[in-house]
């Protein structure tokens, strides 16, 4: 039978004591129940779980907070949701954390870290028990917000040996180097890239760093007409691409910083009438979802984003439960390069072949 909860016309807000009186129990029972549910008996559990759905008593966790208890909760922060550059991560480490029984709090700053700032701000007024952020390059203000806190803290996706910060990644240089050595191996000597802005982007940027390290060290020159930008957007990459590839004095291989880029790529190309990988290759990094199922697939520096929010997951949840704020783990997780049908021979070595 469900309650009556309004009273001379004044709707009564639901506290632990009412639920204890509906369930028939103590407030204390009801409290273990919330904090400790493996230490209630579970027809006694039950009965206050069905209280509080039928009463609609919701705790209150910053009061917890207030008092030095924890919020159970997990602040994450990403540059996007609006594509899957992110989403296995997050899923992932979602599903790590809430099977140790904490919520996710997520947010999203659009590359912006004047807006990052912003929002660990209000994630911290949330009293979050730990943080996660995504990358090492953060604004100033924000290394001296987290710097100033005694809570878990964790970077996602990056790793390097001498991080500023905790973290669980990939080596993005690593990942520029591998996709850069498999288009020299195939022969290519007119290569173009296609990066967002890296300003404000260490992943972008460290790729592309070693990418270009690479090309140079094989004797490659890079014409600027063939390096340009373009956003992590199918459409805004397609478009950027559009424009490199229409004249004749085009590129035989495209390096994009990631599959979101190269999608658009294949795109344009195809709009333009271009075999590929006859007559152009293109890699991209990731391996997100949908690049296998390509026409044609495409090749790619897989980034394990699955196992990478599992870790972090495990390993901020660990901080968590041990109290310890400076705990520092840099945990590196590897790449692999997957060959697919969108990246060949360079088109010269093919002509040369049936020349002989």
């Amino acid at each position: 039978m469900y309650i009556d909860f309004i009273r001379e016309n004044q709707v009564i807000k639901p506290d632990i004591v009412f639920v204890a009186n509906l369930a028939g129990v103590s407030p204390a029972t009801v409290s273990r129940v919330m904090n400790h549910p493996e230490l209630v008996h579970p027809e006694t559990r039950r009965k206050v779980e069905l209280a509080v759905e039928k009463s609609g008593y919701i705790r209150n966790r910053a009061a917890q907070a207030m008092h030095g208890r924890r919020s159970a909760t997990i602040g994450l922060v990403v540059p996007t949701v609006a594509n899957t550059i992110f989403a296995e991560v997050v899923q992932s480490f979602n599903d790590t954390v809430s099977k140790e029984g904490f919520t996710l709090l997520l947010a999203s700053h659009g590359y912006d870290l004047d807006r990052e700032y912003r929002l660990i701000r209000k994630l911290l007024e949330h009293r979050v028990d730990a943080l996660a952020v995504v990358g090492l390059d953060h604004s100033p203000g924000t290394f001296r917000l987290i710097s100033g806190q005694r809570m878990p803290l964790l970077a996602i996706w990056n790793y390097l040996p001498d991080a500023p910060l905790p973290c669980v990644g990939v080596d993005n240089c690593e990942a520029g180097r591998l996709a850069a050595e498999h288009l020299v191996a195939l022969g290519h000597r007119r290569i173009g890239m296609v990066f967002p802005e890296t300003s404000n982007n260490d992943r972008a940027r460290d790729r592309k760093k070693a990418a270009t390290a690479a090309f140079i060290a094989a004797g490659i020159e890079l014409p600027q007409r063939w390096q340009i930008t373009a956003p992590y957007s199918i459409a805004q990459a397609k478009a950027a691409c559009l424009e490199l590839l229409e004249g004749e004095d085009r590129p035989s291989a495209l390096l994009c910083a990631n599959d979101v880029i190269a999608q658009g790529a294949i795109y344009a190309a195809a709009r333009l009438g271009i075999a590929i990988p006859d007559s152009l290759s293109v890699i991209g990094i990731g391996d997100f979802a949908g690049s296998a199922q390509m026409e044609p697939a495409l090749t790619t520096v897989r980034i394990p984003a699955q196992q990478i929010g599992t870790a972090a997951g495990e390993e901020i949840v660990t901080a968590v439960s041990r109290c310890d704020p400076d705990r520092m783990i840099r945990r590196r997780v590897e790449l692999e390069l997957i060959m697919r049908t969108s990246t060949g021979l360079a088109p010269e070595l093919i002509a040369r072949g049936q020349s002989t």
